[in-house]
């Protein structure tokens, strides 16, 4: 579950902050951003966050929030597999709302160029290093066949071997779900194999390919894909950052009981 545990936090904070507005279940009042079409039958790992606020309400009840929750388990989930750790910043607390409209406009899509990528990640407060660091984790999970379908059999900028290869589970039609791993190398090792390749025309997903295609991002790239200890050091940075987006803090929002259900 690490690269799905990363992707939670990712799509928690950019919709309204790291708000865990990410993990609230549809009532008459609250529009939840589950079913949002970036995390419909897409993100995973609710029952994790579930299962760890469980643990700690029974420890220290109505102290620690969902979104704490999240953001740890995040950090987890990358030393779990070989990624870097980091400080968590603690003591955000959780939304009384949620917003499927925002989910649907805020978070980035696999279709979009470099410079629609970038503006979306610097309306959040993050440079294109923080985006080039952050989609290195994508060093480890899968994407679903609709995602990359048009680029293994529409895109020129891809290996054609790859290409092939990944043909094999993602056919022109059907087979929408069939899964393929984001990183061919090492898809369970939090590493730097996703620059390396990146720079051989071999990203599975066009946000992927775009940040190494003759574009401003390119040199990035290259320094990560030979110097795995800056990659480490810029994703452990970058990660901290994302999680300081609009945090609730003080008497703002609250400290859900059950992380699905505002209390």
């Amino acid at each position: 579950m690490a690269a799905s545990l990363i992707r939670l936090h990712f799509h928690d904070c950019f919709v309204q902050g790291c708000d865990a507005s990410i993990l609230l279940d549809e009532t008459s009042s609250i529009q939840s951003e589950k079913t949002a079409g970036p995390n419909d039958n897409s993100v995973r790992g609710y029952e994790v966050i579930d299962k760890a606020k469980s643990k700690v309400e029974k420890i220290c009840p109505g102290v620690v929030s969902c979104a704490d929750i999240i953001a740890v388990a995040a950090r987890d989930a990358s030393a779990y597999v070989g990624g870097p750790s980091w400080a968590v910043k603690l003591g955000r607390r959780d939304s009384t709302t949620a917003s499927r409209d925002l989910a649907n406009t805020d978070l980035p899509a696999f279709t979009e160029s470099l410079d629609k990528l970038t503006s979306r990640f610097q309306k959040k407060g993050l440079t294109a290093r923080d985006m080039v660091a952050l989609s290195g984790s994508h060093t480890i999970g899968q994407a679903q066949c609709f995602t990359f379908r048009d680029r293994i059999y529409n895109a020129s900028n891809i290996d054609a071997g790859f290409a092939s290869t990944r043909k094999r589970r993602c056919p022109r039609t059907g087979g929408q779900a069939n899964l393929a791993p984001l990183d061919l190398v090492t898809p369970n090792s939090f590493d730097n194999k996703y620059f390396k390749n990146l720079m051989r025309n071999k990203g599975l997903l066009h946000s992927d390919q775009v940040l190494f295609n003759g574009g401003s991002t390119d040199s990035i790239v290259t320094e990560y894909s030979r110097n795995p200890a800056k990659f480490s050091s810029d994703f452990a940075s970058a990660m901290i950052k994302m999680g300081n987006i609009h945090p609730l803090t003080g008497s703002a929002g609250q400290i859900r009981r059950i992380c699905s259900a505002v209390n």
